[in-house]
């Protein structure tokens, strides 16, 4: 497996991912909220070219995505992450794991301060997430509080505190 950023040639298949990443098994088919937010992102003043990364499995296909895009921590540049996406039939074996670590190496070697997400409390821990509360940083939807995380990256400064505001596309959402 290959990660390298997203060239402009990936967007179709990104959204192929993320399509299949996030179907509902009884939902419609067709575009998913997910595929529908990175095409926006990659639209918005938030979009970070360097930091949409795309996982190519052994035959050169995107197998995987993620994204991060700026945001901010009371008005400090922050970084927001996702959506994470995996082609169903490459979930389990890593890519997931390895789309992580390319991105917030790729974060920190760009001396961001921190990364947020939304996301499962028992997944993202390992990546040295951890509850954004710890870090006095505050999610724009009060009721997300036990799912919203911080990666603290060798930029971060501890002053850095208060509410975090997304790019443009995922306020749009709530």
């Amino acid at each position: 497996m290959l990660i390298r950023r997203e060239t402009p040639g990936d967007a179709a298949a990104v959204r192929r991912v993320h399509d299949a990443a996030f179907a509902k098994p009884d939902g419609p088919p067709g575009a998913t909220v997910e595929s529908r937010l990175v095409d926006e992102l990659r639209e918005c003043d938030g979009w970070l070219p360097a930091l949409s990364l795309v996982a190519l499995d052994g035959d050169g296909s995107v197998a995987g995505h993620v994204v991060c895009t700026r945001g901010t921590v009371a008005g400090t540049p922050a970084l927001g992450l996702g959506p994470l996406g995996v082609l169903p039939d490459h979930q389990r074996r890593g890519v997931g794991g390895a789309l992580m670590h390319a991105v917030l190496g790729a974060a920190d070697a760009l001396d961001e301060p921190l990364v947020v997400l939304l996301g499962h409390r028992d997944y993202y821990p390992r990546f040295g997430f951890r509850p954004a509360v710890e870090f006095g940083v505050i999610p724009p939807v009060a009721e997300w509080g036990p799912y919203f995380q911080v990666r603290p990256l060798n930029a971060y400064d501890a002053e850095i505190r208060g509410a975090f505001d997304y790019a443009a596309p995922f306020r749009n959402l709530t």
